[in-house]
């Protein structure tokens, strides 16, 4: 019968799962970085930095623009009249002014030509700070995938360790209702004993109900990042590892996205320094223009006269007095490049400290684990022995309570220490952008 119920129960739990979604650590990954958004907005930050660039590149070529006027003149003195224009006297041959017409009505088309020659290094630094700055971005969008994936790991171990504290305190539980059946088949079991083994059996009833509650709050955090339907019941497939090897990682931290940022920041701040001090000293420049200008007395300019023109030369622009906005400017340039310079001396700091820290941690609580393992084995025994103890009547509920409470801890114990060195290895390659 015992064999029967048991085929039952696998059938169920396989037809069960059957219509769950199972997901692995890589496939939880790859969904979780595709739904990032901090990895959307690194790769915008990429298009914007080479956008930029192409802007101050903008600067260096041929500006050619267009223009087209009306107007219509206005004879303030006589208004109403026609536009005249005063000839003073010029004697012996004119005694007193004449006015001349002069066309109402004046249309101008014409179309201007620039190309800068020299710019003393504005557009030059400017376009050396652009292209840092789409370096620096670059380095960004690393940073967000190292980041976005070192957190997509611990998402998906954390619900596995959810599963685990569920799995323990279900088999938690079972020992103790084991233990009560054993208990009163015995026969004439013991008043205190059956009360204090049903009093445990309650706890444990309320330990296993959190469990499960945390279990499907990770669970629904990671359905959210990986944008799973939250009605999608999941199945993590991978499991945590039984060994461990030595990490092959360098002991000494020789990079890190964070530091090729900041010190990009700093190089792209000193190149905008350099371009707003050249921003007083001048600019030569080419430029032509051509005119195509129509008046008369009537609004139907192009019936009236035809005139054009047309220009080229150098022009050479250069500022007299600003101030002092360009030495403003360029002082608070170079002193952002002094902050980003002092932020990356920190961050090498601390995150080779972070770095060297994981390190230790990752090797400490791999060697602890044979340890752990160990005794965990003597807590089983221990509760094997104990339960059968209770079961001859030999011990009490008191204390076989006290030898499971013990072996839960150590199940949880082991656990946890394999989810903290997954997190320490996940934390030496977040910090080394591997």
């Amino acid at each position: 019968m015992k064999k029967i119920c048991s085929l039952f129960l696998v059938l169920f739990l396989c037809a069960q799962n059957a219509d769950a979604m199972n997901l692995s650590l890589a496939d939880a990954t790859a969904r979780i970085i595709t739904e990032s958004q901090d990895i959307n907005k690194a790769v915008a930050n990429i298009e914007r930095a080479r956008a930029g660039l192409s802007a101050v590149d903008a600067n260096r070529r041929l500006n050619v623009s267009t223009s087209a006027s009306y107007m219509n003149l206005i004879n303030v003195e006589r208004p109403g009249q026609a536009m005249e224009i005063s000839i003073p006297p010029m004697p012996p041959l004119l005694s007193a002014p004449i006015f001349v017409p002069f066309p109402q009505h004046i249309g101008m088309v014409g179309v201007s030509a620039t190309q800068p020659i020299y710019t003393f290094g504005k557009i030059g630094h400017a376009a050396d700070a652009a292209r840092t700055a789409i370096r620096m971005a670059e380095s960004g969008h690393a940073l967000a995938y190292a980041e976005v994936r070192a957190a997509a790991i611990q998402i998906y171990w954390t619900a596995k360790m959810t599963d685990e504290m569920v799995r323990i305190a279900e088999k938690n539980l079972r020992a103790s209702t084991d233990a009560k059946r054993q208990l009163e088949r015995a026969g004439r079991a013991n008043r205190a004993n059956l009360v204090q083994i049903s009093a445990d059996i309650a706890v444990k009833e309320i330990a296993l109900s959190d469990a499960k509650f945390n279990r499907d709050s990770a669970h629904r955090l990671l359905k959210v990042m990986a944008g799973i339907n939250s009605n999608e019941r999941l199945v993590l497939t991978d499991e945590f590892p039984t060994n461990f090897t030595e990490l092959n990682a360098p002991n000494v931290l020789s990079s890190n996205h964070e530091w090729d940022i900041l010190e990009k920041q700093a190089q792209m701040y000193e190149s905008q320094s350099r371009s707003r001090r050249a921003g007083r000293l001048p600019t030569i420049a080419a430029t032509a223009s051509y005119n195509w200008t129509m008046m008369h007395d009537q609004h139907t300019v192009w019936d009236g006269d035809r005139n054009q023109s047309a220009n080229w030369g150098l022009a050479i622009a250069m500022p007299i007095f600003e101030g002092g906005l360009s030495r403003a400017n360029a002082t608070m340039d170079a002193m952002a490049a002094e902050s980003a310079r002092q932020d990356l001396d920190k961050s090498r700091r601390m995150r080779s400290n972070e770095y060297r820290d994981a390190l230790l941690r990752h090797e400490h609580l791999r060697q602890n684990l044979a340890k752990l393992r160990n005794a965990h084995d003597l807590a089983e025994r221990a509760a094997s022995i104990s339960a059968d103890r209770f079961a001859s009547g030999q011990t009490s509920a008191v204390e076989l309570a006290e030898v499971q409470a013990g072996l839960a801890q150590m199940d949880m114990a082991l656990v946890n220490a394999k989810f903290n060195i997954i997190m320490a290895e996940a934390s030496v390659e977040r910090l080394s952008g591997r």
